[in-house]
């Protein structure tokens, strides 16, 4: 059997693996001059490979149709990715939150080890080539794809082409054009672990500030709910809000209801906790030991030990405490108000970041037309999709390159 396979990004590259290993003559097309470049700034340029999570525990991780992904799994495990990459000679480690890196912290070690893999599997790498069209009989079979100088013939078709973040990789949202054409329904495009905006009088104020082991909170104050809460590290930016749980919560606050009109009225607050391992009376302890020590220190000059250098302004201006006021004449109140705010500290949210700062995309070919056991298009025969193209996004930490890995090998197999 012919097989092409449009992409060649990590899910791209599996299946063509997948398919050569199943015995099929194996075209893989990438428009860019080389395969995996989306793969060099994941990780942050080291390339989280996948997680150490049990493979039952990922559709916990996976807020976008999760469910949908169980036999792709099931298929091709985090174990699975794992080996092939130690065939290539890169050796992985655990980091915090379960995430596997490669040991030489070298996201271009894993891309190198999928090309080669990708070769040694025969397949037939078309570089540079850019895709027009798919092409279908009278019957609704794939039976090609239309390229700049000529068609390629195909008895199977793997659309592999991403989504719509970062463009500059090639995620350009090609595949969706061809995947509506061919009658299939996209579900809204939007960016998932994006950066946040966020009120600008703060974040502006403390750009380029990076906290570790805060507590962050998403609430509705229309109606006092909180949507999300997670624990780690977080950054200012002058447009707002990043770092990985601002990341993780954006793909939960995306689905939530109304968003974006809830955001437009200005009811959606980030509240953080900046010591989160104190109560408030804890707290208001080691502020009154640190006020003793400090007793002829100016209140601005006072919070040192407590705060990093950047944020004591802000918060000094927030707590409307005179800063030049005595700590020893601060009073129980106005201490009150100081614990109030490092506990609770709430930053109204504007808006989310493009799509095309987003790390993956949420949206796309909906899960409802694909047959979950073999990736296939349940509307056009011999078209099959794997990675990001279709409608799944999952939380930081791994989860969405084994997303591409499992729904590609599934894709590749004769199912």
């Amino acid at each position: 059997m012919k097989v092409v396979i449009i992409g060649g990004g990590p899910a791209g590259m599996i299946a063509a693996i997948s398919a050569s290993k199943a015995g099929n003559n194996v075209v893989l097309i990438e428009k860019n001059n080389q395969l995996g470049k989306k793969i060099l700034i994941t990780g942050k340029g080291r390339c989280n490979i996948t997680s150490s999570l049990d493979i039952s525990e990922f559709i916990s991780n996976v807020p976008g149709n999760g469910k949908f992904l169980y036999s792709a799994f099931k298929n091709f495990t985090n174990q699975d990715i794992i080996k092939i990459l130690k065939q290539e000679g890169v050796s992985v480690k655990e980091e915090r939150g379960n995430r596997i890196f490669p040991v030489t912290d070298k996201a271009e070690d894993v891309r190198h080890a999928l090309e080669k893999l990708v070769e040694k599997a025969g397949v037939e790498i078309k570089l540079n080539s850019e895709v027009i069209d798919i092409s279908v009989d009278d019957e609704n079979k794939v039976n090609g794809v239309i390229l700049k100088n000529g068609k390629i013939n195909a008895d199977k078709v793997i659309l592999a082409t991403g989504g719509k973040s970062y463009p500059l990789t090639g995620s350009t949202g090609d595949g969706y054009n061809w995947a509506e054409k061919l009658g299939h329904n996209i579900k809204e495009i939007r960016g998932s672990l994006v950066p946040l905006l966020a009120d600008k009088s703060i974040c502006s104020r403390l750009q380029g500030l990076s906290l570790r082991n805060v507590g962050i909170e998403f609430l509705d104050t229309e109606n006092n709910k909180k949507i999300y809460e997670d624990f780690g590290e977080m950054l200012f930016t002058h447009f707002g809000v990043s770092g990985p749980t601002i990341l993780s919560s954006s793909a939960h606050l995306l689905r939530y209801k109304d968003i974006d009109k809830k955001i437009s009225e200005g009811k959606i607050y980030l509240k953080i906790d900046l010591k989160p391992a104190l109560s408030k009376k804890q707290l208001d302890a080691r502020i009154l030991r640190d006020f003793s020590e400090l007793k002829n220190k100016q209140f601005k000059n006072s919070l040192d030990k407590l705060l990093p250098k950047k944020m004591i302004d802000v918060i000094v201006d927030l707590s409307k405490i005179n800063p030049n006021k005595a700590v020893n004449e601060i009073t129980r109140e106005e201490r009150m108000v100081l614990v109030e705010l490092l506990k609770n500290l709430k930053i109204k949210i504007n808006g989310f970041r493009p799509v095309e700062e987003a790390i993956i995309t949420a949206g796309g070919v909906s899960t409802k037309e694909i047959n979950p056991k073999s990736m296939e298009s349940k509307i056009v025969k011999g078209l099959f999709f794997a990675g990001e193209i279709i409608d799944v996004d999952a939380y930081t930490g791994g989860f969405n390159l084994q997303i591409a890995y499992s729904t590609g090998y599934t894709a590749g197999l004769n199912n």
